[in-house]
C-alpha cells in the first residue's frame, strides 16, 4: 500500500511540475516535411536534428485524405479527421467550373480548436500563415488567404496595422513581405515572440512544399527550401531565448504531408466526358465527374444518382490493365473508415507516381514531373515528420508511428486546456512521465 501510495504522490508532483513548467507552445509546421529530413544527416538540418536528439521525435506520422495540406493542418489543430472537422480539400468542389474558392474562414471548421480552446482559458495566442484560420479567436494573425488578395488579407490579418508593423520594423519599410520565404516567416514570428511572448503559437512554413512541388522529393531547390526551414527554425529558438520564455516552453515541429515523384498524370473526367457524362464543366449538364487533388480524384455524382453511379464503376472496371494499374480505387466504405469526405460516391488514389489532372478532353494520360500529394496515407512516402523538445518532453524518445490527429491532445496536455472532441491520443514515450 504504500508503494502505491507513494507512486501516486509522485506521479502527481510529477504532473504538478509539469503542468507549472510549461507556459509556452510553439507549433512550426513545415509543409511538406518527411521524416528523412530529420532522420538522414545528408540534409542540412542541424537545429531539427539536435532537437529531435535532445527531445522526442516520429519516425513517421500518418496524414489524411486526402494528404492535402488544409484538411492536414485542420486536424492538426483539432484533432479529428476531415469528415469530422469539414475541411475536405484546400480548394472548394465547384461544379461548374472553379472560380478559385477555398476554404479559408475559421467559422467553416465544424469543432472547437486548440485556438478557441486557450482562448476560453484566457491564454494570448498568434497564428502566422496558418490555413483555414480567418477570423480565428487569435490576437496577433496572419491567415494564409494570400490567394484571395491584398484586401482580404488586410482585412483578416489581427490586430489592424500589423502588416504595415511588420514592414516598417522587421522589413526595413519594404513594400511587400515575401512569405513565400521560410526565413522572412521565422523573423515575424521571432517579432511576435519578443512582443508578446504567446502562450499558443502556430506557424506555417510554405516553401519545402512548393520546391518539392517542381523538383519531387530531391533536388537543389528542395535541399536549399529543407536548410531555409531549418535556419526558421534557428530564428524562433533564438527568439523564444531572448524573450527569456525557452525555458517554459514546448517548441514542436511537424508537417502535414510527404511527397511522391510524379512519373503519370492521369485525367479521369476524359473517360466520363467521352459517354456524355461530364460534357462541360463550365454548365450545369453534367452527370458526374472527378475533383482531383493531386494524388487522388474524388467522384461526384449528381442527385447521387445510382444508375450513374453504376455506369461509372463499369467504366472503371473496363479500362485496360495499363489504366488499372495507375490507381486504385478507394469505396465509400474505405472512406469513411478514415475520415475522409462523406459527400463523394468513391475516390481514386495514384499508384506507382501517378497524380492527377482536371483535363476534360484530350488524352487521358500523359508523362508527369515534379512532385505530389494528396495520396491515400498508407505507405511511407506521403508520411510526415514531427519534432517535440522541452519540459516534460522526453529526452531522446522514439516515436515508431503516430497520426496528425495526436498532436492536438499532446498540445491541449502541455497547456492544460480542455478539447474533448479530438479523437487523437497522445503517443506513448513522449512525455517524461509516461
Amino acid at each position: 500500500m504504500k508503494k502505491i501510495f507513494f507512486s501516486l504522490i509522485a506521479m502527481l508532483f510529477a504532473y504538478g511540475c509539469f503542468a507549472q513548467q510549461v507556459k509556452h507552445v510553439v507549433f512550426i509546421s513545415v509543409d511538406g516535411l518527411r521524416p528523412d529530413f530529420y532522420l538522414d544527416s545528408s540534409w542540412h538540418t542541424k537545429t531539427m536534428r539536435n532537437l529531435m536528439k535532445n527531445g522526442t521525435y516520429a519516425m513517421g506520422v500518418s496524414s489524411v485524405f486526402p494528404s492535402m495540406t488544409y484538411p492536414a493542418h485542420t486536424t492538426i489543430v483539432t484533432g479529428v479527421q476531415p469528415a469530422r472537422h469539414g475541411i475536405y480539400y484546400n480548394n472548394v468542389f465547384e461544379p461548374t467550373g472553379s472560380t478559385g474558392k477555398i476554404y479559408w474562414n475559421d467559422s467553416t471548421i465544424k469543432v472547437p480548436t486548440l485556438w478557441s480552446a486557450a482562448s476560453a482559458k484566457g491564454l494570448k495566442l498568434a497564428s502566422l500563415f496558418w490555413t483555414v484560420s480567418a477570423n480565428a479567436p487569435v490576437s496577433w494573425n496572419i491567415p494564409d488567404i494570400d490567394d484571395m488578395g491584398d484586401a482580404y488579407v488586410e482585412k483578416y490579418t489581427k490586430p489592424a496595422g500589423f502588416r504595415e508593423e511588420l514592414k516598417t520594423n522587421v522589413f526595413s519599410s519594404a513594400a511587400k513581405i515575401e512569405i513565400g520565404n521560410n526565413i522572412n516567416i521565422a523573423r515575424i514570428a521571432a517579432y511576435v515572440v519578443l512582443k508578446e511572448r504567446p502562450n499558443l503559437m502556430t506557424i506555417h512554413f510554405f516553401a519545402v512544399d512548393h520546391a518539392e512541388h517542381v523538383q519531387g522529393r530531391n533536388g537543389e531547390m528542395v535541399k536549399s527550401a529543407v536548410s531555409d526551414a531549418d535556419s526558421g527554425v534557428a530564428i524562433i529558438i533564438d527568439a523564444l531565448k531572448k524573450a527569456d520564455i525557452w525555458d517554459n516552453t514546448v517548441i514542436m515541429v511537424g508537417g502535414d504531408h510527404g511527397f511522391v515523384d510524379v512519373k503519370t498524370v492521369v485525367s479521369p473526367n476524359v473517360w466520363l466526358s467521352e459517354v456524355g457524362l461530364a460534357n462541360d464543366v463550365k454548365k450545369d449538364d453534367w452527370k458526374a465527374q472527378f475533383f482531383t487533388v493531386g494524388g487522388s480524384a474524388y467522384l461526384y455524382v449528381k442527385n447521387d444518382d445510382k444508375q450513374v453511379l453504376e455506369q461509372v464503376k463499369r467504366i472503371l472496371a473496363q479500362l485496360p490493365e495499363s489504366r488499372k494499374k495507375l490507381f486504385e480505387i478507394v469505396d465509400r466504405k474505405k472512406i469513411a473508415e478514415i475520415g475522409g469526405n462523406p459527400e463523394v460516391a468513391l475516390a481514386l488514389t495514384g499508384l506507382n507516381g501517378t497524380a492527377f489532372g482536371n483535363a476534360f478532353m484530350g488524352k487521358d494520360v500523359k508523362a508527369g514531373h515534379g512532385g505530389a500529394h494528396g495520396y491515400f496515407p498508407d505507405f511511407r512516402e506521403i508520411q510526415t515528420g514531427f519534432i517535440a523538445f522541452g519540459p516534460g518532453i522526453k529526452k531522446g524518445g522514439v516515436i515508431p508511428e503516430m497520426n496528425l490527429r495526436d498532436i492536438a491532445p499532446v498540445i491541449a496536455k502541455l497547456l492544460g486546456l480542455s478539447l474533448p472532441t479530438a479523437e487523437g491520443k497522445i503517443p506513448a514515450g513522449l512525455f517524461s512521465d509516461q
